[in-house]
């Protein structure tokens, strides 16, 4: 019964917090976590990576000394200063023993610095993939959200009554357009369009005979004109001296 009990309490704090997550926000979070944790790494690398470099130093001094005692050894005993020898053997004796211990501490510390870049090489990758699904995850989230905004407007928009004002008013402007071409066909079916051109084309002429007189008045005729004039002379006169010669003829033979 106890039991139960505590899995009814866990199941409605569990509901509850479950209600109050939103999964857009929660996402962003992670990413920036992703981001932050980027720093902390790279100085526990940086602190894994100077340790080797100190040892690395202390190696080199430890061969630094070793040399250098070595040939303090080799120069007492040229010396016959056995005394001296051994101390300075002493002093190799302890160097050799910290040069070991220190190729041996620097040899973890070259390989914990390897594994560090392992790691964070495969925390990169781990961080890039979340990264990507969870933006992934927010556009398409966008994208549900956007869908459901147009959605929802198009069912507001058909169950709002808008779409039918909005054919009704369509229908009445195009009926009103329909009737007002249709008056201005009868308004021109109405006018004697073809008297006016008429009366228009007249009018053209009479100017341009005018213009014509005046030109003639001022002997500013064109040749050509002047031209057609004396050959349609000469051709009445022809034609008139012609019919004169067919009524003298006419008369002779009666």
């Amino acid at each position: 019964m106890f039991q139960r009990f505590i899995r009814a309490i866990k199941s409605m704090f569990g509901g509850f917090v479950s209600s109050m997550e939103d999964p857009k926000l929660i996402l962003e979070q992670n990413i920036r976590e992703l981001n932050d944790q980027i720093p902390q790494m790279n100085e526990n690398i940086a602190t894994v990576k100077a340790n080797a470099v100190m040892l690395k130093k202390e190696v080199d001094r430890y061969e630094k000394q070793i040399s250098e005692v070595t040939a303090k050894i080799k120069s007492a005993i040229n010396a016959d200063r056995d005394d001296l020898a051994e101390g300075y053997a002493l002093q190799l004796e302890k160097a050799r023993e910290n040069l070991e211990h220190s190729k041996e501490q620097l040899k973890f510390a070259d390989q914990a610095y390897e594994k560090a870049l392992k790691v964070k090489k495969a925390f990169m990758r781990e961080k890039d993939r979340k990264i990507k699904e969870a933006r992934e995850a927010l556009r398409a989230s966008e994208r549900a959200e956007w869908q459901s905004r147009v959605a929802d407007a198009l069912e507001s928009f058909e169950t709002g009554g808008l779409d039918q004002t909005h054919n009704e008013m369509l229908s009445r402007l195009n009926e009103n357009t329909a009737r007002n071409e249709a008056r201005m066909e009868i308004a021109l079916e109405s006018v004697d369009t073809e008297t006016m051109e008429i009366e228009a084309n007249a009018e053209k002429l009479r100017a341009q005979e005018l213009v014509s007189q005046f030109k003639q008045e001022m002997g500013k005729a064109p040749k050509v004109d002047q031209e057609e004039k004396k050959i349609d002379v000469e051709e009445s006169s022809k034609e008139s001296s012609d019919s004169g010669k067919t009524v003298g003829r006419d008369r002779t033979k009666s």
